[in-house]
């Protein structure tokens, strides 16, 4: 399944039976940028602050004092149901005067969210790798004339009196095309190490 983070932040509000409900969302690279979010775009005036973020294999979420388990795990279904990573969301509730139960809650957190996912404009995450190549200099040429045909980014290059080292990153979906173009262009000269990154 292709993951997708969001192309700009997005808000979505509901009402349920007389209480208030705002989700904000944005894109967050970090769980650092996933909490500078919240102190930002929470407000201290509302009843509640629920929260949950998704950044790769990273997650947490908060119900902010409402029952355990009724807003911030529905709000991080919401983002994880959708295919959605590296994504913050804050769902803020002025409350009405009438409870709504734990159902309703969930409902509420959980819907707002999703609704709010479902109208935001995406974007395509691409997974990239990063490589370990050692080459020799009279193959420089062909190296860095492949580099460029697949949109790798030199990282860190390093010399000895063998040649160079080299840790370059690209989208994991060309790995295997740039290491075939490699070993064809140098006779297999080149040496990858995938496990030194």
């Amino acid at each position: 399944m292709s993951l997708h983070t969001l192309a700009a932040p997005a808000s979505h509000g509901i009402e349920v039976r007389h209480s208030r409900f705002i989700a904000h969302a944005a894109s967050v690279p970090s769980p650092d940028n996933a909490l500078a979010y919240l102190s930002h775009i929470g407000d201290a005036d509302a009843t509640h602050n629920c929260w949950a973020y998704r950044i790769g294999q990273d997650y947490r979420s908060s119900d902010d004092g409402e029952p355990s388990g009724t807003a911030g795990r529905p709000i991080l279904a919401a983002i994880d149901g959708q295919g959605f990573d590296q994504v913050m969301v804050v769902v803020t509730r002025w409350y009405g005067g009438i409870n709504l139960g734990a159902g309703g809650l969930v409902r509420a957190y959980g819907g707002c969210a999703a609704e709010c996912l479902r109208l935001a404009p995406r974007r395509l995450l691409i997974a990239m790798q990063e490589l370990l190549l050692r080459y020799a200099f009279g193959d420089s040429g062909d190296v860095h004339a492949a580099l460029s045909a697949f949109s790798a980014g030199k990282l860190e290059e390093t010399f000895d009196t063998e040649g160079a080292s080299l840790r370059i990153q690209l989208p994991a979906g060309r790995v295997h095309a740039l290491k075939v173009r490699l070993r064809d262009a140098t006779r297999d000269r080149v040496r990858f190490d995938d496990s030194a990154v």
